[in-house]
């Protein structure tokens, strides 16, 4: 797999967050912030790294729209219950 400047990555067996800043044949330069807000720089081989899935605004959006239609469904069951009463 081929990493670009930009991606977040994460180590396979879990951890931070990286930001790839460099990617070339001798491995994926990684920076991230460590719990105390100092910056990290490491180079790490590829083979060790998985892009993490991005949510973007639209994908955002789109979980709300779905629970709101799940509320709406909810409220027009209980408003049906009601009536039967």
């Amino acid at each position: 797999m081929s990493f670009e400047p930009g991606n977040i990555v994460v180590l396979k067996s879990g951890g931070f967050q990286m930001t790839v800043a460099e990617a070339d044949e001798n491995g994926v330069q990684c920076v991230w912030l460590g719990e105390e807000g100092d910056l990290f720089r490491e180079t790490l081989p590829a083979a060790v790294l998985e892009l993490v899935p991005v949510i973007g605004p639209e994908d955002e959006d789109d979980d709300e729209d779905d629970e709101d239609e799940a509320d709406d469904e909810e409220d027009d069951a209980e408003s049906a219950h009601r009536k039967v009463a």
